[in-house]
């Protein structure tokens, strides 16, 4: 029996009694593994191998885990420092405690949700007590993260003593990576020994026609090896545009068939562009390190327009109007100079409303912005520490909320929702505001899916603006969950990105 080289090679290695895998082959016959895998599924079409698959799973420590398996995780050092200041008896601050516990950026918050997960205690109205009878000696995830770290090399998932919910769990927090591999091991058939018996030889194929064999009319008379055309490929996925990028260059296209301009500005901005020109008073929660991404360096920005700052200063502690109070709060210019990531992208409505960045604007005017806003959020299904968001404001005479309202539907009827409902809401910096929730084509709960109302009087009138504005900030995520049925946003954005969800997605427009 005459067979391809590659072929012979394989079917003489191979055993009857003993499975071999593909790599174990290619080593024994000096071939790459490509080559045994094609020769292998050659030779089980025959009936002379027979093909076994497995899956097998490994597990590697992330960076972050690596440190954590080290220094200990978030939430049992935040424990360990509550109990240190007496937490197990009293409530305490939290503030001491964090300041106790070393910890800094994104693993207070880490620590800060994972705290009553766990059963070590409870954190309420920026209080937080200690659970006495918590063991963080006995925290599953602390475990499997040390005996990782104690292995230092790719772990087989069976041999991990560890529940599979405890793995999940880390996984969705990012401090391990698990990687499936199928292995495929090979044994000769009765067929294939009995062939063997009976003499095998390597036939003299051609399997690449070369410029050789073409200038010198070898090809005539050559023997060509046989392919077989239906055999599985491997699967190669080649680059796309991310969904999400996407639909925000549609939601752009649709706003500017409404009559929109874009709107563009920076992502790292003063406090005054972001918060004080809204009439957010610099004492409110939201402006606080707890919700906001400061700038380590620079810390403040140099030129703010002067006249616009006392204007803005003197709505913040007087008012606007005959009747306007003001906050009677305090206001520091250096406050309003440090700079930070914009917690929405109303800092560019401010800019343009102002004049500051294209000139005066005359009404009636359109313009939105679809882009990145920071916010130190705790993660869940629903928010993110940065995510899009579409920015949108009109300025005529006259606006109304029915005006309002009708914008938002004809908008979202162009993605196919038009079941929106709006509930009365609170703003610093709009009156009359109200939210926007959709409802969600497969669990049928109502999410919120945007903020809007009618600037207030003491924001406009520093700005220089006369007349009305309407103005609304949509999450651009929350509109994709409401389109195609996504009920966690970390599914199509950020770390835990299911690849194959968005592949899989058939993008409308």
């Amino acid at each position: 029996m005459q067979l391809p080289s590659a072929q012979v090679a394989v079917l003489e290695t191979a055993s009857a009694d003993e499975a071999q895998s593909v790599d174990a082959l290619a080593s024994a016959t000096d071939l790459p593994p490509e080559t045994v895998t094609g020769a292998v599924f050659e030779l089980e079409e025959a009936g002379l191998v027979a093909i076994s698959e497995a899956v097998d799973e490994t597990i590697t420590l992330t960076e972050e885990g690596a440190e954590y398996a080290a220094d200990g995780l978030p939430e049992t050092r935040f424990y360990e420092a509550a109990l240190e200041a007496g937490a197990d008896d009293d409530p305490v601050e939290m503030g001491p405690v964090i300041g106790r516990s070393g910890l800094e950026g994104p693993q207070v918050n880490i620590a800060l949700s994972n705290y009553a997960r766990k059963g070590y205690g409870v954190i309420d109205s920026g209080e937080v007590t200690a659970n006495p009878d918590a063991d963080p000696t006995a925290d599953a995830e602390r475990a499997a993260l040390e005996t990782l770290a104690e292995r230092d090399e790719e772990v087989d998932a069976d041999s991990l003593e560890a529940d599979d919910g405890v793995l999940e769990q880390l996984e969705r927090r990012g401090l391990l990576e698990r990687r499936e591999t199928t292995v495929r091991s090979v044994t000769l058939t009765e067929a294939g020994v009995t062939e063997l018996m009976a003499g095998v030889s390597a036939a003299e194929t051609v399997g690449q026609v070369t410029p050789d064999l073409l200038t010198s009319g070898d090809w005539r008379e050559a023997e060509f090896t046989e392919y077989n055309v239906e055999a599985d490929a491997e699967v190669v996925d080649g680059g796309n545009v991310h969904i999400l990028r996407q639909t925000a260059e549609r939601v752009k296209d649709t706003l500017v068939g409404m009559g929109f301009q874009e709107m563009e500005g920076p992502h790292a901005d003063a406090d005054f562009w972001i918060n004080d020109c809204l009439f957010m008073p610099q004492d409110h929660p939201a402006r606080t390190h707890w919700d906001r991404f400061a700038l380590e360096r620079p810390t403040h920005i140099e030129h703010l327009p002067g006249d616009l700052v006392e204007r803005v200063e003197r709505a913040h502690r007087e008012g606007v109007g005959p009747d306007g109070e003001g906050y009677n709060s305090p206001w520091d210019e250096d406050f309003a100079r440090a700079i930070a990531l914009r917690g929405h992208t109303t800092s560019l409505s401010a800019r343009y409303l102002s004049g500051e960045q294209i000139g005066d604007l005359e009404p009636p005017q359109r313009y939105f912005s679809v882009e990145k806003v920071y916010r130190n959020d705790t993660l869940d299904p629903t928010h993110l520490l940065e995510f899009f968001q579409i920015e949108g404001w009109v300025m005529a005479e006259d606006l109304s909320v029915r005006d309002l309202m009708g914008t938002f539907e004809e908008f979202y009827a162009q993605f196919g929702i038009h079941d929106i409902e709006f509930k009365p809401h609170y703003n610093p910096y709009t009156e009359p505001s109200f939210e926007l929730f959709g409802t969600h084509p497969t669990t049928g709960e109502l999410v919120e899916i945007g903020n809007s109302g009618i600037f207030r009087e003491e924001m406009l009138e520093p700005l220089g603006v006369e007349c009305d504005v309407m103005a609304w900030g949509l999450a651009l995520e929350r509109l994709l969950m409401l389109m195609y049925g996504f009920e966690d946003i970390r599914d199509i954005h950020g770390t835990l990105c299911d690849l194959e969800l968005l592949r899989d997605t058939e993008v409308t427009y």
